[in-house]
């Protein structure tokens, strides 16, 4: 039996995390919270990747983060979209939504 979870392709993960925050603000937990929310559980991320991913995308100045309070009352950095941001946003919909139509091109050929 396949295990439910599995490793998103590499190169995935911002794509993800710009998504994600292009619904509203969050803070890293929140943001895995959100990713395994939505997917059903198959998206987990751990803390060793998404941490260094939003800083990464930080340093591109795809997101910017500001110390506020969280719900449970403590201090946490809440990262939001840019604009440069949600640009790069709309270029990696159109680069997936062009990948994952030609993958379904290949699965497709022969079965029709």
């Amino acid at each position: 039996m396949s295990s439910p979870r599995f490793p998103i392709p590499q190169g995935t993960l911002d794509m993800l995390i710009l998504q994600i925050l292009s619904l509203e603000p969050a803070h890293g937990y929140g943001i895995a919270q959100r990713l395994e929310q939505v997917s059903q559980s198959v998206v987990q991320i751990n803390q060793g990747s998404l941490y260094p991913a939003l800083h990464r995308l930080e340093q591109k100045e795809w997101l910017q983060a500001e110390w506020k309070q969280s719900e449970t009352g403590r201090e946490a950095k809440f990262y939001s979209l840019t604009r440069s941001g949600r640009k790069q946003l709309a270029v990696e919909r159109k680069s997936w939504a062009r990948l994952t139509g030609a993958v379904q091109l290949i699965f497709d050929e022969g079965n029709g």
